[in-house]
């Protein structure tokens, strides 16, 4: 029943495994709520002791004893109340070693989708209520009927106006629900718009700065952030509304247990102890409900992150699914019938392209501008999954092998190569903790052509990176992610404009480090523009629009290429000195 209130689906089992690891936590949790809010009713059991047995005899030897007692009480209920806090953040933080590694996976695994990019900040709101304030009300709720049940023992007049005020601060916390949810959901949607917004622009500051779009793109981001305060403020206004009402009719409530006892007590129907006795357990009724309103906004917030970590975890329901352990592959790569669509339109990308690279065969990959190439490398390289068709490796679908796995096996040099914080070799060797990291970072540098290059860096090897790879010029990255690329002798290399950025004497490094791991057996394809790289190549495949315009034999594909001018004339240019 838990499962389906919190929107259990195929696939997100581990975070309800991470919710369950956390039982001990929470049945602790609820055990120091009960002990507390036993201990809650001291200071009512004391005054009315005081009323009714110090004041009338004068015992004072009554009061020092009742004082001590109360005082013990007082101090076990905040020692406990202490621990529940204590006990509430290690739930936090055991949350934290169970999900978020697995979170940061099914990240990795989301390939940059909407709910990958916010999913820790998701998780971070969720801790955050898990271990605040929220859990506390929502421990404390459960307890309201103990001083209701309290309130009729003093007399039946006092407990219904109990019931009654808790009827009307239920309703009231109802409406403020109901109008507050949609506004809250609006606001977070807004302040993930604006926080993605942000972060874009600080990794893409130098642009920014040299193309003269500083004023512009702050205006634009003053405009996101706006749009997100004012949606928060107006969750807040709304919410105020309701929590001002509240603590208005609380008050109320209060003033009018103080009056009706005092009725009662001039009637004879109760006892003078009883009439602050009376409104301190209204009040304490009550307070859960106020409570409750207060931590409403990070409760709503709390679900609709677990709601977007579901639904990541469900849309990689694959990644942590069990996989028979497979041999190496020897490269035999087979595209089948794929089509891959923009995310969020039905616009395709690819349709229905299927090709074949076999071991020590070199594949280019030509096509003007948005005809799909870099997408086809993405796909080929294990990237981005496509949206129907299959891509397999000696005849295995590539989900058949753990990402992992299958990535020791490939060789990827993105269109835009990004390096990252650590050593050069650290980024070599993929931040692998392997024994033999040292030769091997250095293997793959020799056969990338860069082993000297690096050696005249300060540092060399031990160079430090900083964020986003800085510290290299942009043919140095496009080098060091090219040995990345190799790092392992993958059976399978994918470099897209792997000479982009490179010189003459790079892309002669380049040519070598092709010509090489081909000859080793690998299957490489090369998406390209320029004409050097592609004259090794045995076979080209033209893209145009998304579909394979032509593909087969290098010298068959650009006669072929010759006969259907000038529509091919672009394509020809890319090829035409080999």
């Amino acid at each position: 029943m838990l499962d389906a209130m919190l929107g259990k689906r195929p696939g997100s089992e581990p975070l309800f495994e991470g919710l369950r690891d956390c039982r001990v936590h929470f049945l602790g949790a609820a055990a120091f709520s009960a002990l507390v809010n036993l201990l809650y009713l001291t200071p009512t059991l004391y005054m009315m002791q005081v009323y009714d047995r110090v004041v009338p005899t004068a015992g004072l030897t009554t009061l020092v004893l009742v004082s001590v007692v109360a005082l013990l009480a007082l101090g076990a209920l905040a020692a406990l109340d202490w621990l529940r806090g204590r006990i509430l953040i290690r739930a936090g933080l055991q949350l934290d070693q169970a999900l978020a590694g697995k979170i940061l996976s099914r990240v990795s695994a989301a390939g940059g989708r909407a709910q990958g990019v916010q999913a820790l900040r998701d998780f971070d709101h969720m801790r955050a209520a898990v271990s605040g304030q929220g859990a506390m009300a929502l421990f404390d709720a459960p307890w309201t009927p103990l001083y209701l049940i309290c309130c009729f023992l003093l007399h039946p007049a006092i407990g219904l106006l109990t019931l009654v005020g808790g009827a009307i601060l239920t309703a009231l916390a109802w409406l403020n629900e109901r109008d507050t949810r949609p506004r809250h959901g609006k606001a977070a949607a807004a302040a993930n718009a604006a926080y993605a917004a942000q972060e874009a622009l600080a990794s893409q500051g130098e642009v920014v700065q040299a193309l003269g779009m500083r004023r512009a793109i702050i205006a634009r981001q003053l405009e996101g952030r706006g749009a997100a305060t004012n949606a928060q403020i107006e969750a807040q206004l709304a919410g105020g509304r309701y929590s001002g009402a509240i603590k208005f009719v609380r008050l109320a409530l209060q003033s009018a247990a103080l009056g009706t006892a005092a009725f009662l007590v001039v009637r004879g129907q109760m006892s003078p102890g009883a009439i602050i006795a009376s409104s301190v357990l209204l009040s304490r009724a009550v307070m859960p409900i106020e409570q409750l309103v207060g931590a409403w906004p990070t409760l709503v917030q709390a679900r609709t992150s677990w709601r977007g970590l579901v639904d990541l975890f469900a849309d990689t329901a694959d990644q942590d699914a069990p996989r028979t352990a497979l041999p190496a592959p020897v490269g035999q790569l087979s595209i089948e019938g794929v089509s891959v669509r923009a995310p969020g339109t039905e616009v395709p990308q690819l349709r229905n392209i299927s090709v074949s690279v076999s071991p020590g065969q070199i594949l280019g990959v030509i096509g003007a501008s948005g005809s799909g190439k870099t997408t086809l490398a993405r796909v080929m390289a294990g990237a981005l999954k496509p949206d129907a068709g299959s891509v397999r490796l000696d005849g295995s679908a590539f989900d058949a092998r753990d990402s992992d796995a299958l990535a020791r096996h490939i060789g990827y040099l993105p269109q835009n190569p990004v390096l990252f914080a650590g050593s050069i070799k650290e980024n070599i060797a993929r931040f692998s903790s392997a024994a033999t990291i040292d030769d091997d970072a250095v293997r793959a540098a020799q056969a990338a052509g860069v082993h000297d290059l690096i050696q005249r860096l300060p540092g060399g090897y031990d160079m430090v990176l900083g964020p986003r790879g800085s510290g290299l010029s942009a043919g140095q990255t496009q080098r060091v992610a090219l040995a990345r690329a190799l790092f392992g002798e993958p059976v399978l290399l994918v470099l897209d404009e792997p000479n982009s950025a490179l010189d003459q004497e790079g892309e002669a490094a380049l040519i070598e480090a092709v010509t090489a791991a081909a000859a080793r057996g690998a299957a490489v394809v090369i998406v390209a523009h320029r004409a050097g790289v592609l004259a090794r190549v045995d076979r080209l495949l033209a893209l145009k629009d998304g579909v394979v315009q032509v593909e087969g034999p290098r010298e068959e594909v650009i006669a072929r290429l010759r006969g259907s001018r000038p529509a091919a004339g672009g394509l020809l240019h890319e090829v035409k000195a080999g």
